[in-house]
């Protein structure tokens, strides 16, 4: 089967009727590019909250079946027949999460992602809102292929990106929002972030999809400058699209019949010993 993925960047503004609007304008470019599964980046439905603890924004959050986020591009997806992984901000109960949902080509909620790594530090404080997710990492079968999706944090751990491969991931995707570090501005993290998933698709001989923001967005106590750099890799890592810090998507096309078998051929998952691997269920590689 060959398909052909996008990932969208965008800044955002304070209004989320205008956002998801937005969004759902760039998905349908996208689409109309004859782009099959298109990735958005995270939140994106509201700015990046998280650079402040305030009560108020918890408001945000909503219960996924009612989400106007995931509302609209349900009917999206189903009017357009693209996949759409749909980030959001989750109000389960009591509980809040960073959760992702996959509707497929046929308007069809597949299920329910909660981001699992949750970072905590200046400008990222995202602890103060989402609790760990306790879904696991899930793969999702759509009518282009098996996604296997992740959040954000989540794509610093190679642990992530290979269960979703041992769980039948054809292609992985990570929605982002990253930028300038607050106190530290002379840190440009772009390229790391970068090459860190370039990894995984290396490692695991499976495509990476990532979409972050970009803009300027101001919080109470500073700023963050989201760097864009969203992009899409082959099966080794190398980089297949790339974008700047311009708003707008990117496109690439995928044989995952094809990389199937050089998974195959490669005999990356015959040779795993994972009876040697217990050190990883531990925090200091002791256990």
């Amino acid at each position: 089967m060959r398909v052909r993925v996008a990932a969208v960047q965008m800044a955002l503004g304070a209004d989320s009727t205008a956002n998801i609007r937005k969004a759902t304008e760039m998905v349908r470019a996208a689409a109309a590019a004859g782009a099959q599964v298109v990735l958005l980046q995270e939140l994106f439905s509201s700015l990046y909250f998280c650079q402040d603890q305030d009560m108020a924004h918890f408001a945000l959050a909503a219960p996924m079946e009612g989400h106007p986020a995931v509302v609209a591009l349900t009917d999206l997806a189903r009017e357009l027949g693209v996949v759409l992984p749909v980030s959001f901000f989750e109000r389960a109960g009591n509980s809040y999460f960073n959760s992702l949902t996959v509707i497929d080509a046929d308007g069809r909620n597949l299920g329910l992602y909660r981001k699992a790594h949750i970072p905590d530090g200046p400008g990222y404080q995202e602890k103060f809102y989402f609790s760990p997710g306790d879904t696991g990492f899930r793969v999702f079968h759509t009518r282009f292929g098996r996604l296997g999706v992740a959040v954000c944090w989540d794509q610093w751990f190679p642990e992530t990106a290979r269960i979703l491969a041992l769980r039948g991931a054809e292609i992985l995707l990570y929605p982002t929002a990253i930028g300038s570090e607050p106190e530290a501005p002379e840190i440009d993290s772009r390229p790391h972030w970068t090459r860190v998933m370039q990894g995984h698709a290396a490692a695991n001989m499976v495509p990476v999809v990532a979409a972050n923001r970009i803009g300027r967005e101001q919080g109470r106590c500073g700023e963050i400058t989201f760097y864009g750099g969203s992009f899409i890799t082959d099966g080794t890592g190398a980089l297949l699209a790339q974008a700047d810090r311009e708003e707008g998507f990117i496109l690439a096309d995928l044989d995952l019949d094809q990389l199937a078998s050089a998974r195959l051929e490669w005999g990356l998952f015959r040779d795993r010993r994972p009876d040697l691997y217990g050190p990883l269920l531990s925090f200091d590689g002791q256990a």
